[in-house]
C-alpha cells in the first residue's frame, strides 16, 4: 500500500500575501468546460484600480512571492497575470509613490529597482506558462512586465505603449531587451523613443499578442473597437490585423458607440480559459522545458543588461527622472510634461541640474520660462 507523500514546502516565505496584489487558484478546466478535480490555474491580480493597477513596492514584492508560489505549486497548470477592472493591466510603476519617496534618493530607488528585476526575473523563471490578461491600458513598466510573459490575450479596447523619454526615464526595464526581440529593431526604436501609444489591433499585427477579442457590446452584441480602423470586423472567430486610430467624422461615431455600449470582458476571460485548457493537454515537463528554450532570447538580453540599468535610472532619479516623475504627480490633469524645450534650451546654455532648473520646467512655470 502505498503511504501518501509529504511535500517539502519550497516557497520563500510561508504567507506570500501582499496589499495591492490578489492570489486565487480556480479550477483547471478541459477544452470542453468540464472542472479537473485537483488541478488549478493561478490568477495574480493587480488590485490598485484607483491608480490604474500601478505597482507600488508592495505590489512588486506580492508579484515576485505569488510567482515563485505558482511555479512550486504542484496542482497548478498555468498562471494568469492580470488587473483589476476594465480600465488597466498595468501602467506601471506607481508615479506617486516615485515622485513623493524615491525622486531625489538614488539610493533607495537602487533598492526598488532590485525587487523591480526581481520581478521581471519571476515571470520569466516560472516553471508555469505565463498568460498576460489584457483587460486595459498595459503602458509603461506594465507593457514591460507583460512581455516578459509567454503568452498576451487581449481586450481589443486596450492601449500599448511605452512612457520612458516622455516622462523622465528609459524604458530599460524589459521593453529596450524585448521589444527588438519581439518586433525588430525599427518598431522597437519607434516604441521606445517615441512613446507614442497604439491600439491592441496594431499590438497583434506587431507580434505583440497571442490572441486578441473584442470587449465592447453594443445591443447585446460584442463589436470590434469602434475608435480605431479595423482590416476586418470580428466573426466568431476573426482576428483582425490592423489598429490605426479614426480621425474626424468616424472618431465621432466611434466615440458615440462607445457611449452607447457596455464593457464586457466575458470573452476575454473565454479566451484565457481556452487557452489554459490548451496547455493543460500537454505533457508538462515537457512544455516547461519548451518554455525555458523560448524565453532564452529574452532572458539573454535581460539578464545581461538589467544590472546596468538599475545603476543608470537610480542616479537618474536625480535629474530627469525626479523632474518628470514630479510633473506627472504633481501637474493638472491635461498637462503633465515638463517643458522640453525649455530644459533642452537651458542644458544647451550650461545650466546645472543642481540649482532652480527642476521648478522651472515643471508644467506650472512653462509661462514663466
Amino acid at each position: 500500500m502505498n503511504t501518501p507523500r509529504t511535500f517539502k514546502n519550497h516557497d520563500l516565505v510561508d504567507d506570500t500575501s501582499k496589499p495591492g496584489v490578489r492570489v486565487e487558484k480556480r479550477p483547471a478546466r478541459r477544452p470542453n468546460g468540464e472542472v479537473v478535480p485537483g488541478l488549478y490555474n493561478t490568477w495574480i491580480t493587480l488590485d490598485n484600480p484607483s491608480q490604474y493597477n500601478s505597482y507600488t513596492t508592495d505590489m512588486v514584492k506580492g508579484v515576485i512571492l505569488a510567482m515563485r508560489a505558482a511555479s512550486n505549486a504542484r496542482d497548478v497548470n498555468c498562471v494568469v497575470f492580470t488587473g483589476t477592472g476594465d480600465k488597466a493591466f498595468c501602467t506601471g510603476g506607481n508615479t506617486k509613490e516615485y515622485a513623493e519617496y524615491y525622486a531625489g534618493h538614488p539610493q533607495e530607488y537602487r533598492q526598488y529597482m532590485r525587487l523591480f528585476n526581481d520581478m521581471v526575473s519571476a515571470i520569466l523563471a516560472c516553471d508555469k506558462p505565463v498568460i498576460c490578461r489584457v483587460n486595459g491600458m498595459r503602458i509603461g513598466g506594465g507593457q514591460e512586465i507583460g512581455m516578459a510573459c509567454d503568452f498576451s490575450v487581449s481586450s481589443d479596447l486596450a492601449r500599448y505603449g511605452q512612457a520612458g523619454p516622455k516622462h523622465g526615464s528609459a524604458p530599460i526595464g524589459g521593453a529596450t531587451d524585448f521589444l527588438p526581440v519581439i518586433v525588430g529593431a525599427e518598431r522597437a526604436m519607434a516604441a521606445c523613443v517615441l512613446c507614442e501609444p497604439f491600439s491592441a489591433h496594431k499590438a497583434y499585427q506587431m507580434g505583440i499578442l497571442t490572441d486578441v477579442v473584442p470587449a465592447l457590446k453594443v445591443d447585446g452584441k460584442f463589436v470590434a473597437n469602434p475608435l480605431v480602423e479595423t482590416q476586418r470586423q470580428y466573426d466568431e472567430f476573426g482576428r483582425n490585423a490592423y489598429g490605426e486610430a479614426k480621425t474626424g467624422a468616424a472618431l465621432d461615431e466611434g466615440k458615440a458607440l462607445m457611449k452607447r455600449g457596455t464593457v464586457d470582458l466575458g470573452m476575454l476571460d473565454a479566451r484565457v480559459e481556452e487557452l489554459c485548457a490548451k496547455i493543460l493537454l500537454t505533457f508538462p515537463d515537457c512544455t516547461t522545458k519548451t518554455l525555458e528554450e523560448l524565453r532564452k532570447p529574452k532572458l539573454e538580453a535581460w539578464n545581461r543588461n538589467k544590472e546596468d540599468s538599475r545603476s543608470w535610472l537610480a542616479l537618474n532619479m536625480m535629474t530627469e527622472a525626479r523632474s518628470g516623475f514630479t510633473a506627472f504627480n504633481e501637474g493638472p490633469k491635461d498637462d503633465r510634461e515638463i517643458d522640453f524645450v525649455l530644459l533642452r534650451q537651458k542644458l544647451a546654455a550650461g545650466q546645472s541640474w543642481v540649482g532652480s532648473l527642476h521648478d522651472e520646467i515643471q508644467p506650472g512655470a512653462k509661462n514663466h520660462g
